[in-house]
């Protein structure tokens, strides 16, 4: 492969072939970095126009397996639905370059990111997102703004910009930024849980052990959240990468850039005289319109306008009289802002929805909240389960199998905002923010032993219902004594701007985020920010007005937490809720628990009902079950053996005859009980001087037999056979 222009970044090199494969499309770039090869392809369809404002982009980013040289998953051996992975990233992609195409261009424009090859060191994401602004910038497309990514992660400690994986897997923070020379235009970050490990006496573990059994390891777990100062000057580090990145990428790629074509812009213009005609008869009208916070009663309102504007104008076109009606409703909404201080529902900039929250409403589900704000309602359930429950998936590079043990999904179905259409397979927008409340509540869990999954069901949607989905998220899990190390709520902040004049909405509405400038998601604890995805409208934000964002986000969760900690104490846990509980016990005497050939242990699951898992090395017990009770009186039947007294055994020493009795044979040789209740192994090439078939030809169970002491190999006792 030719290739014309090298790239070399930060921890990281790219060298791109821009004039070798894929001619026929309007842009293309075949990348490598690494072992990692992709194809990216850019193509426009010069004679369909879609018609209004919406842009017909569509973005697929595709692995093929062959990539790392396996076959796809499955029954049928042949790429077909797009993982998770697959979706979110094609989404990241969309939502960093839709911002460059101007207004009013409407022709269908596919952008296809093909993986060929890849490495388990390279950042996917930001390579995909990479080439295919590169793809775009080369074509014959007149958009001539280079946008790239910049990752960061923080690991012990040290922030690292385009971390390998192996780094990404170790830090704990991922903020991934997209941006151009100027203007940062997507951001999506979450904090990484961590654990640290201590020493402590067992008798610190659990009081009712013996101090004398001396130490063990504990594992304490930390959430990592990220001050709103410290994630300034950390995307204020990004910003840097991505202005040295995007000239570097600019000046390599201006020599290869097509002639553009001309772009038709599909502009409803000539609308100011509608506009002062529906500001002189109609403009009460569309203010009242504008209180219905509902969608669809506000577009209702909205159409009667209409109709009555073209009932007595025969002469206007249709859709300049919709599209001017847009644009007295956008203005009013964002002067009354700007001006007046008040939005359309009468709220102050900062003020909070009113917020309900109910728990445990589902008798049969382990756990459930019904958490509503405003005209935004999330019913969140959650399901217990145990390592068989976990989702199995396998990335490109991964060389097994993993299990996915926190499962968050998401469910938008159009009865939430009125709108006639069918359910059927969750879309890019329901998986991303299924994702984004994934990412918000994980890093603070501790679910020793569990498998949750929380879906949300959106009932009704003004505004942020991902939001919503992370509050109920966390009360559900708090319905269901998971337990975790801070208290998680998200809100939606938005902005309107014109000129140097900014306001900043918290906890905003459909109607603010479809007028306003920016979609700001932010969710973490009274303290610090665990997961944020941002979308900037305008081209660009200034960091000062992002830090008084992040500001008023931190205030205005600190009011949804206070509501949520009050709902908290009112919870009643579901009777039915699976429960587990979790102790130490000397090692040594696990073997007592467990019993010969694992009788005791089968004794106490079937007894209580319940589930046994035992570390036999660091005397760790987890014992879990649906009946309360039955669990707690396992945990004090299990350490009512543990902590019984011995009898004081006889002391052995090497090469001492005694007699023994033949407790149990195996193929492997004989267990003798010596007397004092010890037990001690008979090796089959011990019992004989000649070779056995069969030992049983030798010996039987309850022969009494003289043995001799050879070894003691820690808790267990090595025998021979004592000649008579």
């Amino acid at each position: 492969m030719d290739y014309n222009v090298l790239i070399d970044l930060d921890n990281k090199n790219e060298e791109y072939a821009l004039e070798s494969v894929a001619k026929q499309a309007n842009g293309s770039v075949w990348l490598k970095s690494g072992k990692t090869v992709l194809l990216a392809t850019v193509v426009i369809d010069e004679n369909e126009f879609a018609g209004g404002e919406f842009l017909p982009l569509t973005v697929q980013y595709i692995e093929k397996a062959y990539a790392a040289g396996k076959f796809p998953g499955g029954y049928i051996k042949r790429e077909s639905k797009p993982s998770d992975f697959e979706a979110l990233t094609s989404r990241i992609i969309d939502r960093s370059l839709r911002p460059l195409f101007p207004k009013g261009f409407t022709n269908p424009i596919q952008i296809t990111v093909l993986v060929l090859s890849a490495d388990e060191e390279s950042d996917l994401q930001a390579l995909a997102l990479n080439a295919a602004s590169a793809a775009l910038y080369v074509s014959d497309i007149d958009i001539k703004t280079s946008v790239t990514s910049c990752r960061i992660a923080r690991v012990e400690g040290e922030l690292i910009a385009n971390p390998t994986m192996s780094q990404l897997h170790e830090s704990t923070l991922d903020l991934y930024v997209a941006g151009s020379r100027e203007d940062l235009l997507m951001i999506e970050m979450k904090a990484h849980g961590s654990v640290e490990t201590e020493l402590l006496s067992t008798a610190m573990v659990d009081p009712m052990i013996d101090p004398a059994m001396g130490v063990d390891t504990v594992d304490s777990y930390h959430a990592n959240l990220v001050s709103e100062e410290e994630f300034i000057e950390i995307l204020s580090m990004a910003q840097e990468r991505l202005n040295t990145a995007n000239k570097a990428y600019e000046s390599a790629f201006d020599p290869y850039a097509k002639e553009p074509m001309t772009m038709e812009l599909h502009e409803v213009s000539g609308t100011q005289q509608i506009e002062a005609y529906i500001l002189e008869e109609h403009a009460e009208a569309v203010k009242e319109a504008i209180k219905e916070m509902a969608k669809s009663e506000r577009s209702n309102a909205l159409r009667k306008i209409r109709n009555d504007v073209l009932t007595k104008h025969e002469e206007w076109d249709k859709e300049h009289v919709k599209m001017a009606l847009i644009n007295v409703k956008k203005s009013m909404v964002r002067e009354q802002i700007l001006k007046e201080g008040v939005r359309a529902d009468g709220r102050g900039l900062n003020a909070i929805r009113p917020i309900d929250i109910q728990t445990n409403i589902l008798p049969s589900a382990h756990a459930s909240c019904l958490f509503t704000r405003g005209q935004t309602q999330a019913l969140v359930v959650m399901t217990l389960g145990g390592d068989k429950d976990a989702q199995m998936y396998e990335s490109l590079t991964d060389t097994a199998q993993k299990s996915e043990r926190f499962m968050v999904h998401y469910n938008f179905p159009g009865f939430a905002v009125r709108e006639a259409s069918p359910i059927g397979a969750p879309k890019r927008r329901e998986l991303g923010h299924g994702n984004l409340a994934k990412r918000a509540l994980e890093c603070t869990l501790e679910s020793p032993g569990h498998t949750i999954r929380l879906v949300s069901e959106i009932l009704e949607s003004n505004g942020s219902s991902s939001m919503a989905t992370v509050c109920g998220g966390y009360m559900a899990m708090r319905a269901g004594e998971i337990e975790l190390t801070d208290t998680i709520a998200g809100i939606a902040m938005g902005m309107v701007s014109e000129g140097s004049e900014y306001a900043i909405l918290s906890d905003i509405t459909g109607l603010e985020d479809h007028d306003g400038d920016l979609d700001f998601k932010v969710a973490g604890s009274k303290e610090g920010i665990s997961a944020l995805q941002m979308d900037i409208k305008l081209g660009g934000i200034n960091l000062e007005v992002l830090k008084k964002a992040l500001f008023q986000a931190k205030e205005g969760r600190g009011h949804i937490i206070d509501v949520m900690l009050e709902a908290e104490k009112k919870i009643e846990t579901n009777p039915d809720l699976p429960t587990h509980t979790i102790f130490h016990i000397d090692p040594a005497r696990v073997a007592e628990i467990i019993g010969q050939a694992g009788k005791t242990i089968r004794s106490i699951i079937e007894k209580f009902e319940v589930a046994i898992d035992i570390d036999r090395k660091g005397g760790k017990v987890k014992v879990s079950g649906l009946n309360r009770e039955g669990v707690k009186a396992a945990r004090r039947h299990i350490e009512e053996i543990a902590n019984k007294k011995r009898e004081p055994l006889p002391e052995y020493q090497v090469g001492d005859i005694v007699e023994g009795k033949v407790k149990r044979i195996v193929d492997f040789g004989a267990f003798i009980e010596l007397p004092g209740g010890v037990d001690g192994l008979l090796h089959i090439s011990k019992i004989s001087d000649g070779h056995i078939k069969n030992i049983t030809d030798v010996i039987s169970i309850g022969d009494t037999i003289n043995v001799e002491i050879l070894e003691f190999k820690g808790n267990k006792i090595s025998l021979g056979r004592a000649a008579v």
